[in-house]
């Protein structure tokens, strides 16, 4: 739908002057914005999304950013981007290719042209394209002189100068008015697309509230950028689109870590335990210390250790005093801490290791995302040392995926890995929040007596009938002293046990435990049960796989889709689901780690489809690829 009319929202906006718009109805807009790393693309992007989701759209983000803290200014390693996807429905992935992007310089443009579809909306900082910044990329005429972005609708806008023009009477220093820019152009974004104009000054001035005049001077070029909007020729169009149909209830744009760290405070609520944090800072798990180093009111105890090693150390002896333990990582850390969890599993005691997957091996690509961890989650460790393994599917899922992760720790005092990843920790979406009284009851019932048939010695792995775990005993309760350690326990009294037929025991009581822990049955999305070929997923894969189903059947391909959140022990019923499609497809950002699995333990001749690129599949190609199997099955 396109209309005609005077375009003026009443919300303050400085001098500007209402001008005869169009208005033009979209159901749903992908948006990159990308620039240096010191261009504040980051917080352009989150801030833009913070306005579309006080707007009602569903949406989903992507920052994608380099690892270096500050690299070469004007380079291609150096460009720092971030992504959003909003619709007037409900959206699974940020979008595969942008229909609009802000480019800060050369770099940014070389960088992010090939993702653009045709057609596309192109705004250029042109203050940027001097011949040394072109040279840097590898330009000898610019692109904004020939005829390589033909296929283009580009906007050229002056953003560096105009905004220090807007500035000039603030008497801001010119390279405080320069680092501004990124304010004018969220302002042109955000009149451009009809987002809420009050809620961003008020951002703006909490954020700079110490420093006066930077509030001032990104208030003045926010201002700038959307008056640019308002009255230029070069904008004859604005966009609205509509909120998401969303079930009722009170939403927030949340990312995956600090949704995961509220889970894991609503853990300690609901099992009315302290949750103490060790944690030693690493690319993308440290926004999970950050948060809930915030929560100490709620019981929340947070150390940041000296090392991965010590981290691990100190939760899991948070856990042997009676708290719930907790720490956080990523790919290296896990390596190093996997002695320590050797040791958990030997102690039987709660332990929740969350590993925010990344790029690797060693260092790898810090910044980027991958689902290469999971053969560390299921073996990394030394001797039989079987644990629990959970992954969060998407950034408002790490909530409900901390809960359990707590709650299989506590229930079968077992640590347990839950697996989130760099795209799904540093994504956003809506998140409905919840009814805390609708929350699982994870209430500890600690040994306080002794338990033993003479009612005065108190046997440590004398096991639940039902859970076969151990009782958890806090040190100084009266009558309940046992003995600790990495050595080999005896059954019941825990003892230090050199017994072959013990150790067998013990080795496989330790196996049962896990495969006892209680999961839910898979569940399959087939609409019409007509399907012949079923996609497993697990962890991030879930938005493209998703989407890529919708997409298929929306042509009238039937295709069924499943998506896995405990990955040890599996849903029993997950072999039975396998054996009902002729063909099943397992999409994985690795090269085959969960199709191992499966073709091992069920004998399915499983189609692996992977890929390493340090970025999430797109719904385009995996559509393709799933079609192709479709059509052959």
């Amino acid at each position: 739908m396109t209309t005609t009319a005077w375009y003026d929202d009443g919300q303050s906006a400085g001098d500007a002057v209402p001008t005869t718009k169009q208005i033009r109805q979209l159901d749903r807009v992908v948006i990159r914005f990308a620039g240096d790393s010191g261009d504040g693309m980051q917080l352009t992007g989150d801030r833009f999304t913070s306005e579309t989701a006080q707007l009602g759209n569903d949406i989903s983000t992507l920052p994608n950013f380099p690892a270096e803290i500050r690299a070469p200014a004007g380079t291609l390693p150096g460009v720092s981007s971030f992504q959003v996807h909003f619709a007037d429905y409900d959206i699974l992935t940020p979008g595969d290719a942008p229909n609009v992007l802000v480019a800060m310089n050369p770099a940014a443009l070389k960088a992010n042209l090939a993702d653009l579809r045709r057609g596309a909306d192109i705004i250029v900082n042109t203050d940027e394209f001097t011949k040394r910044n072109l040279v840097k990329v590898g330009y000898t005429v610019s692109p904004l002189e020939d005829d390589s972005l033909a296929g283009f609708v580009v906007h050229p806008v002056a953003l560096t100068s105009m905004t220090v023009g807007a500035l000039a009477a603030l008497n801001v220093a010119k390279k405080d008015a320069e680092r501004a820019k990124n304010m004018f152009a969220l302002g042109l974004l955000s009149w451009m697309y009809s987002r809420p104009y009050d809620s961003t000054l008020r951002f703006l001035e909490k954020k700079f509230a110490r420093r006066p005049d930077l509030v001032a001077a990104n208030v003045a070029a926010f201002r700038a950028g959307w008056n640019y909007g308002e009255t230029t020729d070069s904008f004859a169009v604005r966009y609205e689109v509509k909120p998401a149909p969303m079930p009722p209830g009170t939403y927030r744009n949340i990312t995956g870590n600090a949704a995961l760290s509220l889970g894991l405070v609503a853990a300690g609520v609901r099992s009315g335990l302290p949750v103490f944090l060790g944690a030693y800072p690493i690319t993308p798990a440290s926004d999970i210390l950050h948060e809930l180093s915030k929560h100490k009111s709620l019981g929340v105890v947070t150390m940041q250790a000296e090392d991965e090693i010590a981290a691990a150390g100190a939760a899991l002896g948070a856990s042997y005093g009676g708290a719930l333990g907790v720490t956080t990582t990523s790919g290296p850390g896990v390596a190093l801490k996997s002695e320590t969890i050797s040791l958990a599993v030997a102690l039987e005691l709660p332990l929740v290791i969350v590993d925010v997957q990344r790029a690797g091996p060693s260092t790898g690509l810090p910044t980027k995302t991958e689902q290469a961890d999971l053969n560390i989650a299921l073996h990394g460790r030394h001797g039989e040392a079987p644990l629990a393994v959970i992954a969060a599917k998407s950034p408002s899922d790490c909530f409900h995926a901390a809960l359990e992760a707590a709650r299989i720790a506590v229930t079968y005092r077992t640590p347990v890995i839950l697996l989130s990843d760099n795209y799904v920790a540093n994504g956003s979406e809506p998140w409905l929040l919840p009814d805390v009284a609708d929350l699982p009851d994870l209430r500890v019932d600690f040994a306080a007596a002794p338990n033993h048939d003479d009612g005065v010695t108190f046997l440590p792995y004398l096991r639940d009938p039902d859970t076969l775990a151990r009782p958890w005993a806090v040190p100084g309760t009266p009558g309940l002293q046992h003995r600790i350690g990495g050595l080999e326990k005896a059954d019941k009294t825990g003892d230090i046990s050199y017994d072959p037929a013990n150790h067998d025991f013990m080795v496989r009581t330790r196996a049962a435990r896990i495969d006892a822990i209680d999961v839910p049955d898979i569940t399959v999305d087939d609409p019409d049960g007509t399907a012949r070929v079923l996609v497993l997923g697990w962890g991030s894969t879930y938005g493209p796989i998703g989407a890529a189903c919708r997409g298929l059947r929306h042509r009238g391909l039937p295709i069924a889709q499943a998506h896995l959140r405990h990955l040890n022990p599996l849903p029993a019923n997950l072999g039975d689901v396998l054996h009902a499609y002729d063909r099943v497809v397992i999409p994985e950002m690795n090269l085959g780690q969960l199709a191992q699995v499966i073709r091992a333990r069920y004998l399915i001749d499983a189609i692996a489809y992977n890929q390493v690129r340090g970025l999430p599949f797109t719904a385009a190609e995996l559509e393709t690829i799933l079609e192709e199997v479709c059509k052959n099955a």
